[in-house]
């Protein structure tokens, strides 16, 4: 008997549900891959690479000056595509950001992007 993860939706400071969070895996609105999480709460895109962390809003957050490089982490396995849910609960009230965060899927919403797209994909030859 398989249960299914819970979905969490991930808000943008807007108020806007942007993501969802089936752990490990993040997707977007229309219910593709766009990243996955660590159990230390990283954010991944796709390809692996650091995109920020996911705070207790559920906001996904970066410093705005990244001082050290973050190891590229292979990624899982991809998963199925979701259906994402019809609806959405409301956004919990959400504190601002300091001027030392990022949030993510507001300002550089390009670092969650699918498998077949993004500016790091390798070329089709």
């Amino acid at each position: 008997m398989s249960q299914q993860a819970a979905m969490i939706p991930i808000y943008n400071t807007a108020g806007d549900a942007d993501a969802f969070l089936q752990y490990p895996y993040l997707f977007n609105r229309a219910g593709d891959w766009i990243g996955f999480v660590t159990p230390k709460r990283e954010v991944y895109s796709v390809l692996g690479e650091y995109v920020g962390m996911l705070n207790n809003d559920p906001r996904i957050v970066r410093k705005r000056a990244m001082d050290e490089d973050k190891q590229h982490l292979e990624p899982p396995p991809a998963p199925r595509r979701i259906q994402p849910p019809t609806n959405i609960p409301l956004a919990p009230l959400l504190p601002e950001l300091s001027f030392s965060l990022v949030d993510v899927l507001l300002e550089t919403p390009e670092r969650l992007h699918t498998v077949d797209s993004g500016e790091f994909r390798e070329d089709m030859d």
